[in-house]
């Protein structure tokens, strides 16, 4: 089987996209949509397929609009507080007699011969008779048939998405059911031969199929009838079948996977065989590889395998073709003007999408990227907005402005911005923050003396830091206070937590300390540089006089302590540095190598409750036995304020 060349040129995406649509459009796809008939209990939220025109008038008679009595207007003329009228009440179902009238309950049938309500509060009742003090002119007071909709008037256009409001204007306009547009049909198709469809298949070398869950979510979100297929393994004959087989029932069809340049990448060959491969490859980061068809005139789409690809190119692309599908327009992006926590670095000739969490400070928002691979699922459930980097630029430096598409409603209105070095306690102080006034804790891991600068430059609330001074053997004041000597700040202490060195359990390499580092058998990995665990090695290393040339994969750094146990546990490194409950975490052996203070370095000002809620936090007893129960922590002084600079109190 011969393989075609893949996305040799990528295509702009604005470009893509216009093809896609463009052959779409001439296919007929955007406009022979069938319809079906639903009651009207069951529409609620489709799309009408045609004008609906009111089988009644609404009210459809005469009606008191108020408690009172409805009389004819002429029998009230020349009634005044100086000269009232008495009129005679009549009973309901007798027939009008001249200066008679009638009592009356919002609602009721207006009686034959009158045409005016006058509220009770404005009557007198006295026996057999009522009355009134000023006239009443015609029609007063009275809901007229067809005040509100009238017999074949129309009540709802087409292609609007029905409202509970527009449900009960169809009813009361004398509709039972009502033509909607059917439910685009949508299959996902997961390929790859390393997917499995249970936890309970999972073993090394192979994937859990989380992908086309994913996505069919999101189908449904957009509108769609969303149905997932079994995982069809790197096999050319099946995967045509399966993509034959859906599209015969369905209006479209996505691939997840297949899509790049392997020998076992089978997806845009697969659809050029079926259909007409109209785009392969879109100069976008991440979701290069995207492939648009177009099969049996149906829209044919195949994602990169990687979640975070994978939701970007269906936003980009499958959103906007099922909204067109429906008939209906999509809402304008809500976007918010922020200023970048941290520097980015691009690609020209490619445009990239960055996932980004938000916080306030001084009235202004701050954007801090996200992990940017396109594998991190944690960067989906954690961002809150998302930035593009032009294709013409190679990045964007700290505090450049730029525009963020909101993920949520609305910009997040309580959110804290944690900026320095990693821990695993931050999440369960997270946590407690959301619990005790639903504050967004937003981190990201940069190391201790990142978070310093995000202090000194106004881009982060907290910063979690553990640097130890040299000369004093003492953590983070002296650090604080050169890099910060003009700037507020409090520290507050965190957690005195175990370091050590991280080994596969059972220890096989038999490591017992620090100067067994510089073994030429030992894989080492670091965290990055600024980070205090870094630090801390470098400190213990030359207590030892060990060069850290002599480390084999001194260079190799990761940005988490969990990142450390996690390439452990792998095989992919022999030892590192980091804190026990890491290790704990993921049941790796642990070598101590002492304890080291944690504090949290924060920036806000004195009349911000959240100061007092985070100390408060940090001193109850429940907070302190969760993190404890995470192995290597002493929370006894957790909340401690440690040190604030001498401007503080001057805010």
């Amino acid at each position: 089987m011969h393989k075609v060349d893949a996305y040799l040129e990528c295509l702009p995406r604005q470009r893509a996209e216009s093809i896609w649509r463009e052959r779409l459009t001439q296919s007929g796809y955007f406009s022979q949509i069938p319809y079906e008939e639903l009651p009207i209990d069951e529409a609620l939220g489709r799309i009408t397929a045609a004008c609906l025109y009111a089988r009644r008038s609404v009210p459809h008679y005469n009606g008191a609009a108020m408690d009172g009595i409805a009389l004819a207007a002429q029998d009230s003329f020349g009634a005044s507080e100086s000269e009232p009228k008495e009129l005679m009440l009549l009973q309901n179902g007798a027939a009008h007699q001249a200066g008679g009238c009638y009592i009356v309950d919002t609602g009721d049938l207006l009686p034959e011969g009158t045409n005016a309500v006058i509220m009770i509060e404005d009557v007198q009742l006295k026996t057999g008779k009522a009355q009134i003090l000023a006239a009443a002119a015609p029609w007063q007071h009275v809901r007229i048939i067809g005040e509100d909709i009238v017999a074949n008037e129309l009540v709802l256009a087409e292609h609007l998405r029905l409202r509970p409001v527009d449900l009960a204007a169809a009813l009361a306009a004398g509709l039972e059911s009502v033509s909607v547009l059917a439910r685009p049909r949508v299959t996902v198709i997961p390929t790859g031969s390393e997917l499995v469809e249970k936890q309970a298949q999972l073993e090394p070398g192979k994937i859990l199929d989380v992908n086309s869950h994913m996505l069919c979510a999101a189908a449904r979100e957009w509108g769609a009838e969303a149905k997932r297929h079994a995982v069809v393994p790197d096999q050319y004959d099946e995967i045509k079948a399966a993509v034959a087989e859906s599209l015969a029932k369905s209006d479209m069809v996505i691939l997840n996977a297949g899509t790049s340049a392997g020998t076992e990448d089978y997806t845009a060959q697969v659809l050029a065989e079926l259909g007409e491969v109209l785009v392969h490859g879109v100069a976008i980061k991440p979701g290069k590889p995207v492939v648009l068809a177009v099969c049996d005139g149906k829209p044919v789409i195949g994602l990169p395998g990687y979640p975070v690809s994978a939701m970007l190119t269906a936003d980009l692309f499958i959103k906007p073709v099922l909204a067109a599908r429906q008939k209906i327009s999509l809402p304008a992006n809500k976007t918010v003007e922020a200023r970048l926590g941290r520097q980015i670095y691009s690609q020209v000739g490619v445009e990239e999408y960055l996932r980004v969490s938000l916080g306030e400070i001084d009235g202004k928002q701050i954007a801090l990227p996200l992990g940017r691979g396109a594998g991190l699922m944690s960067s989906l459930t954690k961002a809150q907005g998302v930035i593009s980097v032009s294709e013409m630029q190679d990045g964007l430096p700290v505090g450049a402005s730029v525009m963020v598409r909101l993920l949520g409603d609305d910009v997040p209105k309580n959110s804290l911005l944690a900026v320095g070095s990693h821990d695993m306690a931050l999440d369960i102080l997270a946590v407690f923050l959301r619990r005790k006034d639903d504050v967004t804790l937003s981190c990201a891991n940069v190391g201790s003396m990142g978070g310093i600068l995000a202090i000194r430059n106004r881009e982060t609330h907290l910063a979690g830091i553990h640097m130890l001074d040299e000369a004093s053997g003492l953590y983070n004041l002296a650090s604080v206070k050169k890099y910060l000597p003009d700037r507020p700040w409090r520290l507050i202490h965190f957690a005195m937590r175990e370091q050590g060195l991280i080994i596969a359990r059972g220890n096989p390499k038999k490591i017992t300390g620090i100067t067994d580092l510089a073994r030429p058998d030992l894989l080492f990995v670091n965290r990055q540089r600024g980070a205090g665990t870094r630090m801390l090695l470098d400190y213990r290393l030359k207590e030892h006089g060990i060069a850290s040339a002599a480390l084999q994969g001194y260079e190799k750094e990761v940005g988490t302590h969990m990142a450390v146990a996690a390439t452990i546990a792998a095989g992919a490194a022999d030892v590192g540095l980091g804190i026990r409950a890491a290790a704990a975490a993921l049941e790796l052996d642990f070598i101590s190598v002492g304890q080291e203070q944690y504090d949290l370095l924060v920036d806000l000002p004195d009349e911000d409750a959240r100061f007092a809620m985070l100390q408060e936090i940090l001193q109850s007893e429940e907070f302190r036995m969760q993190v404890e129960s995470l192995g290597g922590y002493d929370l006894t002084r957790s909340g401690e304020l440690i040190a604030s600079s001498e401007r503080q109190e001057a805010r």
